[in-house]
Formats: structure tokens, C-alpha cells, sequence
């Protein structure tokens, strides 16, 4: 708990510069300024690692920050996830690279004339301490501005009273360079409200659930300490009330920022190192009755670039969908977590049920390729694997379990679905195939049955109370892990592991179908919601045999008045399942509820973001029930990737005019280019408006079995070129389309 070093560095450059670039990594976090300016946009960098098996650098252009004659170079540093202070329940406090914060430097510039010249991190540096006189990931920053050196950073500083910097011993894990998306500060929001709760406690609410921190704008006497605590709850008196989330942390202050003024004029700050997840903010110490204009929110989360959007007609999906992404970027720092607050992990699980919706939603490629190496990192040698990523040695043994590790596969595959990216393949095999054997390991004539199950169902008096035995997802999965582990092989030409895994799939299923499935009862163990879903979008019975299943889900569904019952999981499979099955009537009917449970309820309740459970007891900022933004991109809007040509080459264009909605509009920026497809209906007339990128083909499924009814582009379909009616249904007129824009039209 020792204040944040400062480190710095002077030189002088006599010659013209033609180029000069610095490799960087500063643990836990640095900051790195070059003659009075901050290098780059980035926040809370470098990414988070298991420090002692990779360490990740950062490089920068950094030619025009330098001058001929003096220079200098300073690095504030904070603890990050590298030196964890906090007791908490996971362990990070006993994480083995557990140690105080280090810097690895190296700037190269090339002269004009060829020359080189290299400075590197060596005892030549000078460090001290300053005003960050405390920083930790869970708990908050203190800073003092009283301790603020001014001028530093800049050239001509006298660092004489500073100490040399020591060589010290690096983490111990691989250096490699973070090629992701950073982190950034990417909004900053003001207030709706302020009120005084009780005398000198007063309580910002931003009107949004956020990832980040607060900045304040200040004025006062040196000394005065303004403490800035967050929250996303209120308590009934109107202050914050933290106590859902605060739970698990055992030592110091939650969420806690604390600013001693210098006392000279106005002065504004924002917090380095942390961040917190909230929407109120409660500040106490400050001098005066303060404003709206003293605080905004700063909103930070690794920056993806949106890569798709989704709207309809019915407002309660469109705010749905707001909070899905809102619960997707405020759960993105470096690595999917699952609240940005209560705890800060990478659960595997929920970033894996939460994949395809961030992939249409954002571009987060690189962060996944980044992400998956840490799955690499973290596995045993026997192929086990912990519910959090990175982790210091926690969730092993709890909190695991093939629902939660099969993110190994799963987002390998949504990678390569999504983005025809075939090096990902290549990358994680070897560790997808040691998890499928460990599975098998793990396994009682190929049945599984260990870790969590379908996490989070309803607890109402009335519900199931998570019937759905573990041992059907569990199974389920492996089944589904090893189905695509054989078709990757195949992908990379291992013709032997594709057949010994395809035949080992085919024995888990049919284990699968003996012990849990009746096919002519149409009943799957236990009947809950959860396991007939699980049968049909794992692929657990044939086409053919699933419509018994299908009317006992209906039974269900009805049963419980068009609601879920379902945890994570199966709120995942059952919207998807029924939409395949042609059955997304009753898939909307279920998202489009406002009664417990449903994502409606939520909102009703004031939600801004997804929430943790159905009840709303635990954490109100998480992404593991947003996949119903991917149902809304693939169920609604009709646009689905294909397996057999991955990366949107070809593209399955789907659409779902269903319930009371009027219009969809949705596109999805794919790596061929934009994919569209917009419907409304317009009285009895259907109409669709879909955009096809070059280099591409598409396959349209149109709501119709009337072949003579279906105009393209205001002709008849027949007489139109290039477009082949391929596959017609009593529900579906399906036609072969290339790149290119179309507008059907069909009478309904």
C-alpha cells in the first residue's frame, strides 16, 4: 500500500530525428508522459495477465513528442491487478506474481544521418512518490494534491533529491506485444440530479449505469479531503447503498476516491488507476452547497468499434438492446468480466454465453485473440481450467465445470464463425483438444457431471428452481465441445483426431439420448424448460424427432404463462431453439413480457443495464443474459452466419415477422462489408430490404410458401437474374441471392 512510484528520465538528443518508437510495459499500470504530454489515449494499460506466464508490452510512435537537445521521460505507476492489496474472496491477494509495481522500458530512435541511440530502463532513472498516496483496483485512489511536483515530466527538472531506480526481478512471464483494442475513456456524462441526503452528504445520480469513474471540479482550502463513494443502488433515504455489491471484498474501503484539495483555485482531477461500476455517486467534504458542474461521470471500458445495430418497433426490445450493450462495453476492460464492480473477473461462462451479441454488436477480435491466450495460460496440465481468466489460483475447483469452460471452445469457434479467422483454430487447438480430454477424463460412460449448472434461474415461490440437473448441460456441452473439436481438426487437415473426436461425439450424444431423452414421450429428465431447450439448440435429437419435444416445451412455456424459467443457460438455448424450430412466436412472446421474470421486468424496474438475476438481488450491471441481443440480430432481423462458410461469406438472411411488430432494422458490419436486412409490414404486405456486400452470396428464407407472390426489386422473382428460388415449405419460399441490394416484397 505505498504510494504510486514516479519514474523519470532525462537525456539529450544533438542530432535531427528521423524516427523514434518506445516499448513500454509498466505493472500493474503506467502512465507515461514524454516532455510534459501523456503518450497515447490509453487508460488502465497494460491489459490483465497471469503476469508470471505472459507479460504484455505496448509500442508507440513517438517521433514527434521528442525535440533536439533535452528531453525527459516520466512513468507514474499503480498496483492494477499486479499487486492486489485487497482481501477478497478470490485470492488475488496471494496471486503468485504478487509484487510492488516495475517498469520495462525501451525507446529506439534512428537518426537522419543512420545513426541509433537506445534508452532503456536502467538505474539512470530517478523516482520518488507524489500525490498518489494510495491506488487499488477494488477499493479506490487517494490523491493528494498537495504532493504534486510540478514540472516532472518536462525537460530541465531537478531530480537531484530523487533516489536512483533499482533493478529489480521481472514476474517471470513471456513478453508479448498487446496488439487489442485499448482502453479508453470513450463518454463522459453529466448528472441529472444532485441532492442533499443528509447535512454535507450529498448524491450525484448520472442517469446511467457506467464502468469508470467520477472527475470533479473543485475549489477550497489546502487540506480539504472531498471522498467520493459509488454506488448503483439507492437506499430509501436517497444515499447509496452498496450492500449488493460489496460483498465480497473484505478489506479497506469500496469503490472509494479520495481528493485532498491544494488550495489554489479551481482544481479538477480523475482517478488513474481503479475504476468502479455505478450510477450514484455520494460525495461528502465539500466546502459549500456543490453543483451539477462539480461532477461527470467518465465512462471507460475497452473501445470497441460498434460493428452493428439493432431497432424495432417495440420500444421495450429497443431498450433491451441498449442495456445489452451498455452491460457489454461496461464489462470490457482488457477481458470480459462479469460486473465491474462486485468483482472484476473474466468469468468464462458468462463471456461465453455473451459472445455472439458482443461479435454483432462490436469488434472485439483482437480482445478475444488476447483473451483466449489467457485460457492457454491458465489451463493445467491435465487440460482443467478455472471459472475466472486470468486468475491467481482461485476457481479450479469451484465455479468451473463444462458450462463455464467451454468458453475455450465456443468462442474459438464464434471467432472463426464470425470472422472466417482460421489462425485462432490453429492457436487454441491444442489446448481445445486437451480440455475436450479432460472432459472425457472427467467423464462416467460419457456422461458428465461437475461445476455449475444453469446458473441464476427464477427463485419465485412457483418456479422450478433450477430442475435442469447439471449433468444434462454438463454432457450437453461436452457433446457440443467435442462436435466442433472434430470439425476443427478437419478444418486443419488432422484427419485422424476429426475422426476419432466425430466418433467419440456420436458416443456422448447417444449416452446423451439413452440415459436423459424419450423421444416417443416426447420428454426430456425433469421436463424443465431449460433441458427440453438444451436437447433441441445442442442438437441432441434429429430434426425429425423433435416435434414431441417442441409441443412439451410449449406445455412448459405455456405453463408458466409465457415466462421463462430458466437460469443463464437456458435462456440462451430456448430463445434459439424455438426460433430454429420455427416456433419464434413463442420465443417473442417470452421476451416480450414486463412481469417477473423477464428482461421486461427489469426495465420496468428503472434498469439501464442487464441484470445478474431475475430477482435483482445481486449485481444490476451484468452481460450474461444480454445474448437476447444476438436473438434479436438473428431471430428478428433474420441474419445468421454459415458454418459451412465462415466470416459471413455466405450469410443465411432469416427474418421473423412475429407478434405485434411492425418493423425491424438491423445491419451488421461483417469483414466482407455491411449486411442488411430491414422488414416492415405494411397491412397485408411484407417487405425486405436486405444488402448483400460484395464478394459474398446469401441465402434469403422467406416468410411465405406462395412462390408467384414474391416481387424483387418490383418484378416478379422469376424474371429477375441472378436470383434462384432453391427450397420452398408450407412456411418459407426460400431463394439463392449474390452481393448486392434487394427489396422483396410478398403479400401476406
Amino acid at each position: 500500500e505505498w504510494p504510486a512510484p514516479m519514474l523519470r528520465r532525462s537525456f539529450s538528443l544533438d542530432k535531427d530525428i528521423k524516427k523514434a518508437r518506445v516499448y513500454i510495459s509498466g505493472l500493474g499500470y503506467y502512465e507515461l508522459s514524454i516532455n510534459g504530454e501523456k503518450v497515447g489515449d490509453q487508460v488502465l494499460a497494460p491489459s490483465f495477465t497471469s503476469y508470471d506466464k505472459t507479460v504484455l508490452y505496448q509500442t508507440f510512435d513517438v517521433t514527434n513528442a521528442l525535440q533536439k537537445g533535452e528531453n525527459a521521460v516520466g512513468v507514474v505507476l499503480g498496483n492494477g491487478w499486479y499487486n492486489c492489496s485487497t482481501q477478497e474472496v478470490w485470492l488475488f491477494k496471494q496471486a503468485p506474481w504478487r509484487s510492488h509495481p516495475k517498469l520495462l522500458f525501451q525507446m529506439h530512435i534512428e537518426y537522419k544521418d543512420g545513426d541509433r541511440q537506445v534508452i532503456v530502463s536502467d538505474t539512470n532513472w530517478r523516482g520518488t512518490t507524489g500525490p498518489i498516496v494510495y491506488d487499488s483496483l477494488r477499493n479506490g485512489e487517494t490523491y493528494d494534491a498537495r504532493l504534486e511536483i510540478d514540472g516532472w515530466t518536462q525537460p530541465g527538472f531537478d531530480d537531484q533529491s530523487w533516489e536512483n531506480a533499482r533493478i529489480t526481478r521481472p514476474p517471470g512471464g513471456v513478453l508479448r506485444c498487446q496488439q487489442m483494442t485499448p482502453i479508453r475513456v470513450t463518454q463522459t456524462i453529466k448528472p441529472i440530479s444532485l441532492k442533499e441526503v443528509r447535512k454535507g452528504v450529498w448524491v450525484y445520480d448520472l442517469g446511467q449505469s457506467i464502468s469508470g469513474w467520477a472527475k470533479i471540479r473543485v475549489s477550497g482550502q489546502a487540506g480539504t479531503e472531498i471522498v467520493l463513494k459509488y454506488s448503483e443502488n439507492l437506499a430509501e433515504d436517497g444515499d447509496i447503498d452498496p450492500s449488493n455489491i460489496d460483498i465480497f471484498v473484505k478489506s479497506g474501503e469500496f469503490q472509494t476516491d479520495r481528493y485532498i484539495l491544494k488550495g489554489e483555485g479551481i482544481e479538477e482531477w480523475e482517478p488513474r488507476f481503479t475504476y468502479h461500476g455505478f450510477r450514484y455517486v455520494q460525495m461528502t467534504g465539500f466546502d459549500g452547497v456543490p453543483t451539477l458542474d462539480n461532477l461527470e461521470g467518465r465512462v471507460v471500458h475497452t473501445d470497441f468499434e460498434v460493428r452493428g445495430e439493432f431497432e424495432c418497433s417495440n420500444e421495450l426490445f429497443n431498450t433491451i438492446q441498449k442495456c445489452s450493450r451498455w452491460s457489454t462495453l461496461t464489462n470490457y476492460h482488457g477481458m470480459p468480466t462479469d460486473c465491474p464492480h462486485r468483482e472484476k473477473n473474466g468469468w468464462t461462462g458468462d463471456a461465453a454465453l455473451s459472445a455472439e451479441q458482443t461479435i454483432l454488436n462490436f469488434h472485439p477480435g483482437t480482445t478475444y485473440t488476447k483473451w483466449l491466450k489467457d485460457f492457454i495460460d491458465a489451463q493445467r496440465p491435465n487440460g482443467q481450467l478455472p471459472g475466472i481468466i486470468p486468475t491467481g489460483g482461485w476457481g479450479y475447483n469451484w465455479g468451473s465445470g463444462p458450462a463455464w469452460d467451454s468458453a475455450i471452445i465456443l468462442i474459438t469457434w464464434n471467432v472463426y464463425l464470425y470472422y472466417g479467422d482460421t489462425s485462432i483454430l490453429k492457436d487454441m487447438y491444442d489446448s481445445m483438444k486437451k480440455y475436450v480430454d479432460y472432459i472425457a477424463y472427467m467423464a462416467n460412460d460419457h456422461i458428465v457431471e461437475f461445476g455449475l449448472g444453469d446458473w441464476c434461474p427464477p427463485r419465485a415461490e412457483g418456479y422450478t428452481h433450477n430442475s435442469c440437473p447439471t449433468a444434462i448441460t454438463d454432457t450437453a456441452y461436452y457433446y457440443i465441445d467435442t462436435y466442433i473439436l472434430s470439425k476443427v481438426a478437419s478444418i486443419l487437415n488432422k484427419e485422424e483426431d476429426a475422426q476419432r473426436y466425430a466418433k467419440l461425439a456420436q458416443d456422448i450424444r447417444q449416452a446423451f439420448r439413452d440415459k436423459f431423452v424419450d423421444i416417443d414421450a416426447g420428454e426430456v429428465t425433469g421436463n424443465s424448460q431449460t433441458a427440453l431447450a438444451c436437447v433441441l439448440y445442442q442438437g441432441l435429437v434429429d430434426r425429425e424427432e423433435a416435434s414431441g419435444i417442441l409441443v412439451t416445451l410449449e406445455d412448459e412455456i405455456k405453463r408458466y404463462d409465457y415466462h421463462l424459467d430458466c437460469g443463464i443457460l437456458g435462456t440462451k438455448y430456448i430463445m434459439h431453439a424455438l426460433t430454429e424450430y420455427e416456433r419464434s412466436d413463442l420465443a417473442y412472446a417470452m421476451a416480450n413480457q414486463t412481469t417477473y421474470p423477464s428482461w421486461g421486468h427489469w426495465i420496468a424496474q428503472g434498469a439501464t443495464t442487464l441484470w445478474e438475476d431475475w430477482d435483482g438481488v445481486g449485481s444490476r450491471n451484468h452481460h450474461m443474459y444480454g445474448d437476447i441481443s444476438a436473438w434479436f440480430y438473428k431471430g428478428l432481423a433474420g441474419i445468421n452466419p454459415d458454418p459451412e462458410k465462415p466470416g459471413f461469406k455466405h450469410i443465411i438472411i432469416k427474418p421473423n415477422p412475429v407478434g405485434d411488430l411492425k418493423w425491424v432494422n438491423a445491419w451488421h458490419q461483417s469483414m466482407y462489408g455491411k449486411i442488411l436486412s430491414n422488414w416492415s409490414l405494411d397491412n397485408d404486405q411484407f417487405n425486405l430490404q436486405v444488402s448483400i456486400p460484395p464478394n459474398t452470396t446469401a441465402t434469403v428464407h422467406l416468410p411465405t410458401k406462395d412462390k408467384d407472390g414474391i416481387k424483387v426489386n418490383g418484378q416478379d422473382i422469376n424474371q429477375v437474374h441472378g436470383i434462384r428460388i432453391i427450397d420452398s415449405t408450407d412456411r418459407r419460399v426460400v431463394v439463392s441471392i449474390g452481393s448486392g441490394e434487394y427489396s422483396f416484397t410478398i403479400k401476406m
